[in-house]
């Protein structure tokens, strides 16, 4: 061996554990609720990084939850340097907390139906067209978790997906709301009209049905379209009706997390009557 490959061996084996150079490619959480949920969702988790801390006097107690589940499921924790986390962190947000993590699992939607039904309930979904912004869907998903929604669907293509950064936005909610992931919304919309019975909402600006005057009894999916472009129209061909929010300010149009946040609750509320 040379002296110079001899040096680099060498000088890797010295590295500093909070050194996360060498460390390999991940799915991972961030932020403290979202990995405390993670634990008490039963999610596998393989490492943790804890910032380093010189002040012991003030614990935070959801940081201290999180290392009593590590140690109690045996999970390595290791001390890491601000600047080590801030390397590692998606987020730039990650409070101090990062988790390495198992992928998160998408649903089957058929496996999605069959799960409300045995509930003896009639499934409530909610369907992203093209959603693109991580905290839009992680929103929504915290919305979904609150409503009691059943389960979100989103396309596999020119859509965010289940990553850190929506699972930081979803505030835990990612944990507890299954996600199917479809190849075509439009004929996922068809299939769920024509085989399941459903009913398919879609919220449009030129909407004729007031969102607070619609009927969200039985089987329903409300549909939710991207940022700016709103709901294709492929999409909106499949949907029985077209859900209007009235706008009195100037602006005309709303975040989709806002959007689907107001539809979902008059939805909740309409369904409980």
């Amino acid at each position: 061996m040379s002296r110079d490959n001899d040096y680099k061996r060498r000088s890797a084996s010295r590295r500093p554990d909070n050194d996360v150079r060498e460390e390999p490619s991940a799915d991972r959480l961030e932020g403290r609720n979202a990995v405390l949920e993670a634990f008490k969702a039963g999610r596998e988790i393989n490492k943790l990084w804890i910032l380093e801390s010189g002040d012991r006097s003030k614990p935070d107690p959801i940081l201290m939850r999180i290392l009593k589940e590590a140690e109690r499921k045996k999970v390595p924790v290791v001390r890491a340097r601000r600047d080590a986390l801030d390397r590692m962190s998606q987020t730039h947000n990650h409070q101090g907390v990062i988790a390495s993590v198992a992928s998160h699992e998408y649903v089957d939607l058929e496996d999605m139906i069959d799960m409300v039904r045995k509930k003896d309930k009639f499934p409530f979904f909610v369907v992203l067209d093209e959603l693109k912004d991580a905290y839009n869907l992680g929103s929504v998903l915290r919305i979904a978790d609150a409503a009691g929604v059943d389960g979100v669907i989103i396309p596999k293509h020119r859509s965010i997906g289940l990553d850190s950064v929506v699972a930081k936005a979803s505030a835990g909610a990612i944990e507890y709301v299954p996600v199917a992931r479809v190849t075509n919304i439009a004929s996922t919309l068809r299939e769920l009209k024509d085989k399941h019975g459903f009913w398919v909402f879609g919220t449009a600006m030129e909407g004729t049905t007031p969102y607070d005057k619609a009927d969200y009894n039985g089987s329903i999916a409300i549909v939710i379209g991207s940022e700016g472009e709103g709901m294709r129209d492929v999409v909106r061909k499949e949907c029985d009706f077209l859900l209007s929010i009235p706008m009195a300010g100037n602006v005309n149009s709303l975040n989709a997390a806002v959007a689907a946040g107001i539809v979902i609750y008059e939805a909740v509320k309409g369904r409980s009557q």
